[in-house]
């Protein structure tokens, strides 16, 4: 849609109500037994599996690859009912370097790959440089790209360049998703993050996330909040649906269900699903499986027995 400035002049937050908002989740809403694995499963299949160091190699890619697609163990997931059901991780989530070889590893699976771009994690790179970076991912066979925008655009208010530059990465992915990275650690204030949120998905963003994972802060659930009411806000007035999601510092499994309890009460039940919702993680996986080893034999395993790739 056109960039409408009047929509986001009109944005505020109110600081002190969501404080007590995201305050308040975690005594409020819980999940036990039966329940908390049925929750964990489905956390499962909205994991992007990351690795993104400067030490990754085509081996640790390719083990990644293999985890994705058999994330839990068989006999817990025969234990649970739940073995024939083809649970796998959303996508595997690479530096450009790494998506051949994941495309070949997950090739058959149904596993998507996901590619970040745009100069990951800081977006500094000659535009023209992104787009190319884009347009190699998507040839090498990424069906997802994790963009970044460029945080200067939003600290100044030029709500246009921004704008322009997701519409620009939007038409170079083509057919593949695109995740807008907002890196709302170096945003400064909640209202920045409610604008760039609704700017990126006005552009043509598929899904809005929040960080890279190298940022100071990264994603928290006071501005999961903050975006998840700029979606609602944004499917309320168009019509359509803009996924999210939270990267960085998700390491636990009862963080993952605090995030999914306050998807559903925020934007409802079809956000569950990794159609519209994703977890960019690396060990947030070995802990959702120690969790559900212990819901079948009551006894807790150690880290090192699932490892995630």
């Amino acid at each position: 849609m056109p960039l409408d400035l009047g929509w986001l002049g009109g944005v505020r937050v109110n600081l002190s109500a969501a404080e007590r908002r995201v305050a308040g989740l975690p005594g409020r809403r819980t999940v036990k037994k039966d329940a908390q694995a049925a929750w964990l499963l489905k956390a499962i299949t909205c994991i992007d599996l990351t690795t993104l160091s400067g030490d990754d190699t085509e081996g640790r890619v390719r083990r990644l690859c293999a985890k994705a697609v058999t994330p839990v163990r068989h006999d817990l997931l025969e234990a649970l009912g739940m073995s024939e059901r083809g649970i796998t991780t959303g996508a595997v989530c690479v530096y450009h370097r790494f998506v051949a070889a994941a495309v070949d590893a997950l090739q058959g699976s149904g596993v998507p790959v996901a590619a970040v771009s745009t100069a990951f994690p800081a977006g500094l790179a000659p535009h023209d440089v992104k787009l190319r970076e884009i347009e190699a991912s998507v040839a090498d066979g990424a069906s997802e790209i994790d963009i970044v925008i460029t945080r200067e655009h939003v600290l100044t208010g030029n709500w246009q360049a921004l704008y322009d530059e997701m519409r620009d990465f939007r038409a170079a992915c083509g057919a593949a998703h695109v995740k807008a990275i907002l890196a709302t650690g170096d945003l400064k204030t909640l209202r920045n993050v409610a604008r760039a949120s609704l700017v990126c998905m006005m552009a043509g963003a598929d899904f809005i996330k929040t960080s890279t994972g190298k940022e100071g802060v990264n994603a928290t659930p006071l501005v999961t909040l903050v975006m998840l009411r700029a979606i609602r806000d944004y499917h309320e007035r168009t019509g359509s649906k803009v996924g999210y999601k939270p990267a960085g510092g998700i390491s636990t499994a009862k963080d993952v269900l605090n995030y999914q309890i306050l998807m559903k009460e925020e934007l409802g039940r079809p956000w569950l699903e990794p159609d519209l919702f994703r977890v960019g993680a690396s060990s947030l996986l070995s802990d959702i499986e120690r969790q559900l080893e212990h819901h079948v034999t009551g006894r807790y395993s150690a880290f090192n027995r699932h490892a995630a790739g």
